[in-house]
């Protein structure tokens, strides 16, 4: 009986070290986080999408904010800014990308879908017209002429008929679709008129296609993003920009200064109010701005100014 009693005694702190032991590693297991929050207590999806110009920017954010908070997993899809602002105005993401302002009827989509929103600027960008890189004679273009190669109803489809002195070769055009925010604000600023373009063009919402299409065919001209343009710089050729003062290549300097005109112009996230009280999504929202500059620099746009992102951390606060 007294044997029995002994056996159980052991057995019991047997077991009772047995558990110590085993929460004492849960705790300790994957570096003080293992509910895989980080051990910050932040955790949970944030569904974002939209523009594919500003996409670098949010990935490269999301990517910096998971090493800090491993339980958030920040989605970034890209729809184009237009596709994006659907899924946004109807309360299906938290975040939108957009390389344009959102539109009245956009505005009054959310209105009447209950979804209040925040806009924040968060780079500057210079929309870039590219050619492949053996065209040596298409290095400066003038407004005009880029209207009469883009606008509805154009003929133009050989470079001789851009200028005489151009060689007599067809001319392939390449640019992103109808959904895309850099579509709307090119033919705003160029044609003169929002979505006024003609349509016999090969559009795709990815950039990259765009790079691809337009490095290998010598005959081509397109345009999209500046972080594009540098991130294959050396597949393509830039085309300077001449509005009446000159021609002006996308630079940091002429981007930031407005001097590339007027294919400079504002980047931007739209953040659901309701969805910012998640302290996940106000989290990374926080540390998107506060990061915002040295991140755009990196993917190859311009940062904005102290004043701006304070401005911007005010409209959330």
């Amino acid at each position: 009986m007294l044997q029995r009693s002994r056996v159980t005694s052991i057995g019991w702190v047997a077991l009772v070290a047995a558990l110590a032991m085993s929460f004492g590693l849960a705790a300790c297991g994957g570096g003080g986080g293992g509910s895989g929050d980080g051990g910050d207590g932040l955790r949970g999806a944030i569904e974002i999408d939209g523009s594919s110009t500003v996409q670098p920017i949010t990935s490269a954010v999301a990517e910096e904010f998971k090493k800090l908070h491993n339980g958030v997993n920040p989605n970034v899809a890209t729809s184009g800014t237009g596709g994006g602002f659907k899924r946004f105005t109807s309360g299906e993401t938290a975040i939108s990308n957009a390389s344009r302002t959102i539109k009245d009827e956009e505005a009054a989509d959310a209105a009447s879908n209950g979804v209040e929103f925040i806009e924040l600027l968060v780079a500057a960008d210079g929309l870039s017209v590219v050619v492949h890189p053996d065209n040596d004679f298409a290095t400066c273009l003038t407004v005009d002429e880029l209207k009469a190669m883009w606008e509805p109803g154009s003929s133009i489809n050989n470079w001789n008929q851009v200028r005489p002195d151009f060689p007599d070769r067809k001319l392939e055009l390449y640019g992103p679709d109808t959904d895309s925010g850099t579509f709307d604000y090119f033919t705003e600023e160029i044609v003169g008129e929002t979505q006024a373009s003609r349509d016999d063009y090969s559009p795709s919402a990815n950039d990259n296609f765009l790079v691809q299409g337009i490095s290998g065919d010598r005959n081509s001209l397109g345009y999209f993003g500046y972080a594009f343009y540098l991130e294959n710089s050396s597949a393509l050729n830039v085309v300077a920009v001449d509005n009446g003062h000159g021609c002006v290549e996308p630079t940091p300097e002429t981007i930031k200064s407005g001097e590339y005109e007027p294919l400079s112009r504002p980047l931007f996230i739209y953040v659901n109010r309701a969805k910012l009280q998640r302290p996940e999504v106000r989290a990374f929202v926080e540390f998107y701005l506060d990061n915002a500059a040295e991140l755009a620099a990196e993917v190859g746009y311009v940062a904005l100014t102290d004043a701006e992102y304070d401005e911007a951390r005010n409209k959330i606060s």
